[in-house]
């Protein structure tokens, strides 16, 4: 039981400093008049990857060498789901609270013949953000999974 809080714990420790950095970045931007713009939300893969990649990681460190696959995609994938959701938060909360021309702006691209509002937008953010984590964490693991072409995995894998 104790393995298994301080493998949420790493990765909700994760997750919240993948959100605070996506959050931290979104406001830069914001600051400088560039959040309306897509094309800077691709830095947004970067700072999640990065984020999944260290939590993986500091699993890996904790659990040494030999860990399962499916416990160092679990730290990864509750890391970059937790930093989706709490994203999607704070961005539907500044995208109605904050900065009221912020939806006409950004959407004012997509309503064309679409009824667009803030509930497509935040799922689209949202479906950004899981598939982004779930991808990275894919690749990531690839990285850090045990090799089956050793003798000693061979051994394994005949008994």
């Amino acid at each position: 039981m104790k393995f298994i809080m301080k493998n949420q714990a790493i990765s909700i420790r994760y997750g919240l400093l993948i959100a605070a950095a996506l959050i931290i970045y979104f406001l830069l931007l914001s600051l400088l008049g560039l959040h309306t713009d897509p094309i800077y939300s691709l830095f947004n893969g970067v700072i999640t990857g990065a984020g999944i990649y260290l939590c993986i990681k500091n699993y890996q460190t904790y659990k040494g060498m030999k860990f399962k696959y499916q416990k160092g995609f679990m730290a990864g994938i509750i890391s970059g789901f937790l930093a989706t959701f709490i994203f999607t938060l704070f961005f539907g909360i500044y995208a109605t609270n904050f900065d009221p021309n912020f939806i006409t702006e950004i959407l004012e691209g997509w309503q064309n013949d679409n009824n667009t509002n803030i509930a497509m937008l935040l799922f689209v953010v949202a479906t950004m953000g899981f598939a982004t984590s779930l991808v990275l964490t894919l690749a990531f693991m690839q990285l850090f999974k045990s090799s089956w072409n050793t003798r000693q995995a061979k051994k394994d894998l005949a008994s």
